[in-house]
């Protein structure tokens, strides 16, 4: 699991019929490298669980919100 931080969104103009209903999202991670920014899927008008039952082009899924992202101690 990748705890990240939601940057913004992407915009597609066409999609494959398996993604149709889903939100693309660009989540930054907040532990790592900042650069590796990677997209996600969030599946609004379903749960997640949905994507994961069934075949799609998705590397990453939202699967939660995280109201207070833990921080490093020294």
């Amino acid at each position: 699991m990748i705890l990240g931080i939601v940057k913004g969104t992407v915009v597609a103009t066409r999609k494959m019929p398996e993604l149709v209903g889903y939100k693309f999202l660009l989540v930054e991670p907040v532990f790592g490298s900042k650069k590796d920014t990677i997209v996600a899927g969030d599946n609004i008008d379903e749960t997640t669980q949905h994507g994961l039952d069934h075949p799609s082009p998705i590397d990453a899924f939202i699967v939660g919100i995280v109201d207070n992202p833990p921080t490093l101690s020294k």
